[in-house]
Order: C-alpha cells, then structure tokens, then sequence
C-alpha cells in the first residue's frame, strides 16, 4: 500500500459574494417619495409667480394660526381673490387683525355682506323667538298649531293657518277671530326684534262650485288688509309695511282644493 502521509492538504474556499440576491422595493418608495416632493416644490413656485403680492399676503394670513379666521378676511368671487386682512374696507370682526375704522368709506354703514349675515341671524333669532327653538315658545300649544316658519331667500315667512275646529277668520268673511288676533299680537311683538319691512299676503280656499262672480280675490285680499290693521294697532309702523297682497286660491299648498289649510295668511318679515 502507498504511503499518503506526504500529499499536500488542500482547502477549498467557497466565495460569498454580500451583495448578491434580490435588492428589495424600498428604493421605489424613496423615489416616490422625491418625486412627490419635487412636484408639490414646482407647484409651490408656480403658484409664487402667479399671484400677486396681495394674494399671497392673504394666503398666508389664512393658514396663520395666530389671526383668527373670519368670514370676511379673505375670499372672494374667484380663486386667489382674497383680499388683505387689515385693508380698511374688509377688517376682522373678531377684535384682532384690523384697524379701528369703518368698514366701507362712508362712516356708519357696514359692507352688505355683513348687513345680511347679521339680518340672517336675527331672523333665526325671531323664529327661535316664535317656534321655541331656544327652549321657551311665546306662542301657546293652541296657538303653535296653527304657525309654520321657514327662512328662505326673501325672509323669514311666518305661515299662519287655518284648522278645522279653529278658523282664523269668520267663514266668508275678512273678520278676524280672538285666535287670529292673538297671533297677530305675538308677531308684531316678534317684529320688533329686527327692522326689515314686512309683507303681507292672503290665501284662501277654492270655492265649492264655479260661481259668476267669484270672491276669492276680494277675500284673500281682505284678510291681508285686516291683518295690516291688526300690525298697526299692535305697534309696527306703517311704513314698514311695504306690500299687502291677495292670492286667492291660486297658490294652494294642499292636493285639496277645499282644505281648510289652504286658508292661511303669510307675514314676511323682508331681508332688504
């Protein structure tokens, strides 16, 4: 047998190379990421050079979280049509942000804008008044029954109507019953709490059978000038009163044109 014990010993070495294999995703989110960043700068310049300093003054008094924010100190009828908030013509009504004068140039008067916006809440106010919306009602369940209130474009429209067992005028007639008084009372009192002019219109149901002569016109319009006399003797002033009109039957609010519902008076406390 031949003697081995003098053979070289020879090691092999595998070579591990680190780098090797699948590199992952994370790149891509780093890149979105940059990307995302590099858009949101463009844009950023983009919007620096096309609005004007004025705009950008407003812009930045909008995300300031050291001026209150107010309907008013900024906005306008198009995008970056803001204007600044310590201009005299739009100052805050917050008591920060503004300087103490008028806000439009003639001293006393205030932008219509504002006018409205307070009109609005002291019309919410009257219903609130009216309905109860604030917790106490001056109007009585048996009176409530009869009053319907909703604020639309032209005003506050105070709906009073007619129920089965309890008219608001005698049948046929434009004379008032006790109810009916009383609730002109209560809105006249109401009234008082804003300035705005009043409107007063009359409805009333359609008649049984079609008649040579009809009163409808003559009815409604009545029933309207009775509650005009009703406003004035409980305190509104006339000139207040800017218009009183008789729609017969001819704006019906029920399917039926015999409902007693369709009896009612409408008092329009006016925006302008």
């Amino acid at each position: 047998m031949a003697d081995n014990s003098n053979r070289p010993i020879i090691i092999k070495r595998k070579k591990v190379i680190a780098a090797g294999g699948h590199h992952g995703g994370a790149w891509k989110i780093a890149y979105a990421d940059f990307v995302t960043a590099m858009m949101a700068f463009f844009l950023l310049m983009w919007l620096i050079n096309a609005t004007s300093e004025e705009q950008r003054l407003g812009l930045a008094e909008f995300f300031s979280p050291t001026i209150p924010l107010n309907r008013i100190s900024g906005g306008g009828s198009h995008m970056f049509g803001g204007k600044n908030i310590s201009e005299e013509q739009i100052l805050s009504r917050s008591g920060r942000g503004g300087l103490p004068t008028q806000l439009t140039g003639t001293p006393g008067t205030e932008p219509s804008e504002d006018l409205a916006f307070r009109l609005q809440e002291k019309l919410a106010e009257v219903e609130d008044y009216l309905m109860g919306g604030g917790g106490e009602s001056f109007l009585t369940d048996n009176t409530k029954k009869h009053v319907v209130t909703r604020l639309t474009d032209e005003g506050l429209v105070i709906e009073l109507f007619a129920a089965e067992d309890q008219p608001l005028f005698v049948d046929g007639t434009a004379i008032p019953m006790p109810i009916m008084e009383d609730l002109v009372e209560i809105i006249a009192r109401a009234s008082e709490m804003v300035a705005s002019d009043i409107a007063i219109e009359g409805h009333v149901r359609s008649e049984p059978i079609i008649q040579r002569e009809t009163k409808v016109w003559d009815m409604s319009a009545g029933r309207a000038q009775a509650v005009r006399g009703m406003l004035q003797s409980d305190g509104v002033n006339p000139r207040r009163l800017r218009r009183v009109v008789g729609h017969a039957d001819r704006e019906l609010i029920s399917n039926k044109p015999r409902d007693v519902r369709n009896n009612r008076i409408e008092i329009i406390l006016l925006r302008e």
